[in-house]
């Protein structure tokens, strides 16, 4: 009774982050589309934003990505091989996360409230 639940919630976890990342595609893109004809366009400003916009709906949809695999790993398939591909993934898009959150702001997700 409880696995076909838990499978059920992962893969509605993983549908999330998919169409998280789908839509903040679509949302960047037509917000810049929106700012680029507009009556003063700022080509640097608008690839700026596309950017930010488009890294931030990477980054909540890889959450969601996220929070699937450990649910299905944890509880649907709990093997030692499962837990190692988990691992990896979870490296893997944590590196991603990183690096898009370094390359957004320009520093480190921990330096955020520091003044350097």
């Amino acid at each position: 009774m409880i696995l076909p639940l838990v499978e059920w919630t992962s893969t509605f976890l993983e549908i999330i982050g998919i169409g998280v990342i789908a839509s903040g595609v679509l949302y960047s893109i037509v917000c810049t589309i929106r700012h680029v004809i507009s009556s003063k366009p700022d080509i640097k400003f608008s690839f700026v934003v596309f950017r930010r916009d488009l890294g931030q709906a990477i980054l909540l949809g890889l959450e969601f990505l996220v929070a699937g695999d450990i649910i299905r790993t944890v509880a649907v398939e709990p093997t030692f091989r499962s837990l190692g591909l988990l691992g990896g993934i979870v490296f893997i898009r944590t590196f991603l996360s990183f690096s898009l959150e370094v390359e957004m702001n320009g520093k480190w997700p921990w330096s955020r409230n520091s003044n350097q």
